[in-house]
């Protein structure tokens, strides 16, 4: 009876290797190279995932969670003084004729929100509406509130050591008495934008409908519904039965 250590994957299998007119087979993976040792040199396929962590997701261009540099308060500040004005419009309008300036412009812009805010550059800022802290540094890029990885301490599911930038706004808005803006619904971004100023944007009203007004839930949208004629017969509705099956109709007349 044979010994069951000399099955092949068994525990002391031996890697003896069947020989072919004198001569170990080969798969192609070079000359005199054995099956048996071909298999075993190819590299391994290493199946993705989706957990946090992986190398796949976790790339260099990734945005990373970012907590601002500078504190709620003054950013708010901050914020009021670039609300637009006729000035503001005016330096806009002339940088847009400008592109040697608007070059510049935008470079110093980008230089200055990503040192501050982690900025994104994608052109439509959400800042005000969110506490200051960038939902486009979310690794997801979420822009209405987090995901569903969020961890029960607020860290991000992606990158597990960082905090979740939606907790932060979160956490800036509510110490600066703005927790309410939270609840705003954010517009899908314009991907044509990424790249171009914000602030040119924002100063000539681009920027004006990049969140509603209120959370949508006092008022919510009505839904109308226009018949379409397909050219079917018309059917008529069921006639209304009680639980002995005779018709409802003929038993109100009986009384």
């Amino acid at each position: 009876m044979p010994n069951d250590n000399s099955l092949p994957g068994s525990p002391g299998a031996t890697d003896a290797v069947p020989l072919v007119n004198g001569a170990a087979p080969t798969n192609g993976a070079g000359p005199g190279t054995p099956v048996r040792a071909a298999a075993t040199a190819a590299p391994a396929v290493r199946a993705r995932t989706t957990l946090a962590g992986d190398p796949d997701r976790d790339g260099p261009d990734r945005p990373r969670p970012t907590d601002p540099r500078l504190r709620a308060r003054p950013t708010y500040l901050l914020g009021r003084l670039l609300r637009p004005n006729p000035g503001y419009r005016r330096v806009a309008a002339w940088l847009e004729r400008s592109p040697r300036a608007l070059r510049l412009f935008t470079a110093a812009e980008r230089r200055s929100k990503e040192a501050l805010f982690g900025c994104q550059m994608c052109g439509q800022c959400a800042l005000p509406a969110t506490g200051y802290a960038c939902p486009m540094s979310c690794p997801k890029q979420l822009r209405n509130g987090p995901c569903g990885g969020v961890s029960p301490e607020g860290n991000c599911e992606v990158y597990p050591t960082e905090r979740c930038v939606w907790v932060i706004a979160y956490e800036r808005a509510e110490s600066a008495g703005h927790a309410a803006d939270l609840a705003l619904l954010q517009r899908p971004v314009d991907r044509r934008q990424v790249g171009s100023s914000s602030w040119v944007n924002y100063w000539l009203g681009r920027d004006e409908d990049l969140w509603t007004g209120d959370a949508g839930l006092d008022a919510p949208p009505t839904i109308r519904r226009t018949p379409v004629d397909l050219g079917l017969p018309t059917v008529a509705p069921p006639r209304r039965t009680t639980l002995a099956g005779a018709p409802a109709e003929s038993e109100e007349r009986a009384r």
